[in-house]
């Protein structure tokens, strides 16, 4: 039946499948075949066009499947127009596979003058594609392949070494030797042996490094408390349910014994300036009581510079201590160009705290609770070169965040599993306090330990390690993965002139 599709259609059918990999679903398999699929028809492809429009189909049904929720956020939320909120939506996605069609691209541009240069200039190059995403245009690097692995295939092991843009590399270069076996049934022997080990190779190194501590545990494991107000997105910047909302949280956190207490991204809907005093008096004696510390999400004005900052605020035993977002949503929380996209806010998107100020790169961890912690506020997370700012130094990773603006999707679910891969990367427990989810305490490993129930109001209680120590990561950063890449490059291209 297969055989009667159009390549390009095929293509397409293999990114969409390739969703699977990815949060909630976590079948990690059905990433690494999809890629294979992809791979074969790559290296089956006759020329560097028909690579790329095959490359350019495969990132649609991927991005289109898997990041659809960012209609729900401009239209449901945002207040544009269902047709312009689906064309936005289309043009991030094609623009997203148009990294995937290059990597299809270059890699019959680098040629095949021997049989293993598609197995090294394909992975090498999709990793370099998901790691240029993270930055170009302030990044988005979302759907980064390495991330279809974590946390149960043996190829997340690897992460604590390589980190997220390495495991994309691993995992494609997995894909590309099953798509040789299947498109070369005649190689050599040498061939076949070489490549059937170093897939075992791979699979086995990555079963033994999933088994290795890279940290190790320091002081006393304290209680946490990770609040969820299951604030609905509509009504959540409402000046008449603003007094309610902070009333609710206060309950919350009155009803709550932990020795630290977590409340969401801009959990009371108010500037910091503006809150009664008595709210803040009301947080810092209850925090008292418990002899510990409370985290709380606002929005934080600067009187002197008149700026605006997403940011964290602690209260309690400690002294108050701030944490203020770096990596901001562009059309989220700041305009870029406003001289060119300025007429879409003012026209058709409606997004309040539009005009943030960016944070300082180099902030340190907040000292709470005998712990040092390292503060990341929404989809922050997704940056891991830029939470081990904050390492080796802090013992533990929160997350505070408010992904009721994609509704009823995955999106939460996902960028749980980003976190996931943080806490793999830095060897450190991650938590995260949500509006309606992902709530959830994360170990060091990766795995899910306790998660809260997604859009309900409900306090998730669990206790938590501190951990020091550095992995590989930690250490050197995506250095090692950068040099690597340009280095295999470099050689495939060396092989390609001789």
């Amino acid at each position: 039946m297969l055989k009667n599709l159009p390549p390009f259609l095929i293509a397409f059918m293999l990114g969409t499948l390739a969703v699977l990999g990815f949060a909630p679903f976590y079948i990690f398999p059905v990433s690494i075949l999809s890629l294979a699929g992809l791979c074969y028809l790559w290296i089956k492809a006759g020329t560097p066009k028909a690579a790329f429009k095959l490359g350019f189909a495969f990132g649609l049904g991927l991005f289109g499947a898997g990041i659809y929720w960012i209609y729900i956020s401009l239209h449901d939320f945002g207040g544009m127009p269902w047709w312009f909120a689906g064309f936005c939506t289309f043009c991030l996605s094609a623009f997203m596979a148009l990294f995937v069609g290059l990597v299809g691209w270059l890699s019959k541009k680098l040629g095949s003058t021997f049989s293993y240069t598609p197995v090294i200039s394909i992975p090498v190059l999709w990793g370099l594609s998901d790691w240029i995403r993270s930055w170009i245009f302030t990044g988005f690097p979302w759907l980064t392949m390495g991330y279809s692995q974590v946390p149960h295939s043996p190829l997340a092991g690897y992460m604590p070494l390589v980190g997220v843009y390495g495991v994309s590399v691993i995992t494609v270069f997995v894909a590309t030797l099953i798509a040789s076996w299947i498109a070369n049934p005649q190689a050599t022997n040498i061939y076949k042996r070489n490549s059937i080990s170093a897939f075992m190779l791979i699979l086995v190194a990555g079963f033994i490094l999933k088994a290795v501590e890279w940290t190790t545990p320091i002081g006393k494991p304290i209680s946490v408390a990770l609040l969820q107000g299951n604030i609905a997105q509509d009504e959540k910047w409402s000046p008449e349910t603003a007094q309610s909302i902070i009333n609710q949280y206060i309950e919350m956190v009155k009803a709550s014994k932990a020795q630290l207490i977590v409340l969401p991204e801009t959990a009371l809907p108010v500037i910091s300036r503006q809150i009664d005093p008595s709210v803040i008096d009301a947080l810092t004696d209850h925090a008292k009581q418990n002899n510990g510390d409370l985290i709380v999400g606002m929005v934080e004005y600067d009187d002197i510079t008149n700026e605006y900052f997403n940011s964290a605020i602690s209260f309690g035993v400690s002294p108050n201590q701030f944490y203020q977002k770096n990596h901001l949503v562009p059309f989220g929380e700041f305009i870029p160009l406003k001289q060119v996209f300025g007429w879409v806010y003012r026209d058709y998107l409606h997004m309040p705290l539009s005009d943030l100020t960016r944070g300082g790169t180099q902030q340190k961890p907040m000292q709470l609770v005998n712990q040092k912690v390292a503060m990341n506020i929404c989809y922050e997370d997704v940056f891991g070169n830029e939470i081990i700012r904050q390492l080796p130094e802090a013992t533990l990773l929160i997350n505070i965040s408010n992904d009721a603006w994609y509704g009823l999707s995955y999106a939460a679910d996902q960028h749980m599993q980003f976190s996931q891969a943080r806490a793999l990367e830095t060897g450190r427990m991650a938590l995260r306090a949500t509006n309606n989810g992902a709530t959830a305490a994360i170990d060091q490993h990766g795995y899910i330990l306790a998660h809260a129930s997604h859009y309900t109001r409900t306090t998730l209680d669990v206790t938590v390690q501190g951990y020091a120590g550095s992995t590989p990561y930690v250490r050197w950063g995506n250095w090692p993965f950068v040099i690597f890449c340009f280095a295999a490059i470099a050689f495939v291209w060396r092989r390609k002139a001789v």
